[in-house]
């Protein structure tokens, strides 16, 4: 009988990651998600070649039609030549962590194309619309020569501000008929977006969206809440049709023309600087949450004593917390 195979470890799949392998990259991309300490160095090794991509976040309310917009998007991206990659980011279970993946099924159109890499992931509890390995998962994208990296998230609300603090650009999705005449203002969307886009602008009350959309962003700029300087970027409103194909033309060269500006203006450096900082902050806040867990899995050695010393009014929280994350930082640093 012939002894098990062992798994390839992960850092034995950069090279074929760096060369474009499907299979490689999806191998690296489960583990990646897992989070598993041993895929580590393949992850820092991956980071060393990122950069190239353009990163599009595109984000928006349930039922604004964001993933038939995607499909459409990609479909005239690839007309051109270009490999893209799609994380799309599905809400999972508060119960179960299970997820719906539903975006997935949307797209399956796009599946067979070997220069589309669709990845789906399940947010498990993250906030913001994003889930824990959605940036991983973008260098791996990067890495392996996808241009652009497309992260669409789940239309959470107001928590979709967290796009920004990922994507170079930011596509904000409206659809008319959703229960607000504008609702990119009740979830504080009219700041993040790059490029306003209006889905299914052959309905007939798509008008009015639009022309909602651009009198808010006029009285924006009238009260200087965005802006306005000689080299600032006009925010344009794109009307766009998943079912006719109407304006995905126009939002591909909106992209475009926002990322020239972004390099040109040294707005790019800017937006990585945010990103690097989001991320370095994410990586902390997981790595003590990571510990906490342990420490409230270990019993007695745990947090159990110190849950019971606050029952007894013995400790105050704040207190307690304070000796927990140095008891945390000391593990770290062995």
């Amino acid at each position: 009988m012939s002894a098990p195979r062992r798994p390839v470890p992960s850092l034995d799949l950069v090279a074929p990651v760096l060369a474009g392998k499907i299979a490689a990259i999806a191998r690296l991309l489960s583990r990646a998600e897992l989070g598993a300490d041993e895929v580590m160095a393949a992850l820092e090794e991956i980071y060393r070649h990122t950069g190239n991509a353009h990163i599009v976040g595109i984000t928006g309310v349930p039922g604004s039609g964001k993933s038939s917009l995607l499909a459409q998007l990609v479909t005239r991206l690839r007309a051109v030549g270009r490999r893209v990659g799609i994380i799309a980011v599905d809400p999972s279970s508060p119960f179960s962590g299970g997820s719906i993946l539903g975006d997935r099924i949307r797209m399956n159109e796009l599946s067979d194309d070997p220069a589309v890499f669709i990845r789906s992931m399940a947010t498990r509890g993250s906030l913001g619309g994003l889930a824990r390995a959605t940036l991983d998962a973008a260098d791996i994208l990067d890495a392996a020569g996808y241009d652009p990296v497309v992260i669409e998230t789940v239309g959470v609300g107001q928590d979709e501000v967290e796009i920004v603090q990922a994507a170079h650009s930011t596509v904000v999705v409206s659809a008319p008929g959703l229960g607000d005449d504008i609702q990119a203002v009740k979830a504080g969307v009219l700041e993040i977006a790059d490029i306003h886009v209006v889905s299914k602008c052959d309905r007939a009350d798509a008008n009015r969206t639009i022309t909602d959309l651009k009198n808010m962003l006029g009285m924006a700029i009238n009260t200087g809440a965005t802006n306005t300087g000689a080299t600032a970027w006009q925010l344009p409103v794109v009307a766009t049709s998943a079912h006719s194909g109407e304006g995905i033309d126009e939002l591909v060269a909106q992209i475009d023309a926002h990322r020239v500006f972004l390099r040109e203006t040294g707005e790019l450096r800017e937006r990585q600087v945010r990103i690097a900082h989001r991320r370095l902050l994410k990586a902390a806040q997981e790595l003590l949450r990571d510990e906490f867990k342990r420490h409230q899995e270990e019993g007695e050695r745990g947090m159990a004593q110190t849950i019971a010393a606050m029952i007894a009014r013995e400790v105050h929280p704040q207190t307690a917390a304070r000796e927990l994350i140095g008891r945390t930082r000391k593990e770290i640093e062995r």
